[in-house]
């Protein structure tokens, strides 16, 4: 016996319809939200770098940067005021993260970076070492990065490294702060001299 057509009817299912159009415009909506964002962090990137544009070009190296002491591959993460780890410092490049091979002598730190421009911290301008965990958009475990403060156009900056093999890092922070002292020590006997010969 045939059932009735009303059964039948009853049992076929229509396939579920897509809704393309909202989908779509979800998406769109989605990728004009997603660009609005990053315009504002690169307008706020830009309006940060003219903040800081009174800060001098970055030292080079010498043609005679002296033997090395020490030597680092790594990368470098970014510079901040010293002492302020979310106050980030734009200006030079020093932006900029990249892969960074550090050379220290005596006559100061070499900081070497693909793709971005080198730079060059006088031994008379270092303010010493420490290990830390973070960096303005950069947070690692403990002792993870290696800080070098070091002073430029009348600022104190932090600049942070995180080496392939962060065992190297206290090594680097004795090296520092043993030159840093020294350098220290040379200019204030320096200075009194001077001030006495007057």
């Amino acid at each position: 016996m045939t059932p009735p057509l009303s059964t039948l009817a009853a049992e076929q299912h229509s396939a579920p319809v897509t809704d393309w159009a909202g989908r779509i415009a979800w998406v769109a909506g989605l990728l004009v939200f997603v660009v609005f964002v990053y315009w504002l962090m690169r307008q706020g990137w830009k309006w940060r770098g003219t903040l800081q544009g009174d800060l001098p070009e970055l030292p080079s190296a010498p043609e005679d940067p002296g033997a090395p002491l020490l030597t680092l591959s790594g990368r470098y993460h970014g510079s901040t005021t010293a002492g302020q780890w979310l106050d980030r410092i734009v200006a030079r490049g020093l932006g900029t993260r990249s892969r960074a091979e550090l050379t220290l002598t005596d006559r100061g730190v070499d900081v070497v970076r693909p793709g971005a421009a080198d730079f060059f911290v006088p031994a008379s301008a270092l303010r010493g070492a420490r290990l830390d965990k973070g960096i303005a958009g950069k947070v690692l475990t403990e002792g993870g990065l290696l800080i070098v403060t070091w002073e430029h156009g009348g600022r104190q900056l932090d600049s942070g490294f995180r080496a392939d093999k962060a065992d190297v890092h206290p090594a680097w922070v004795e090296a520092v702060n043993r030159l840093s002292t020294t350098e220290h020590t040379t200019s204030t006997t320096e200075h009194t001299e001077t001030e006495g010969a007057r």
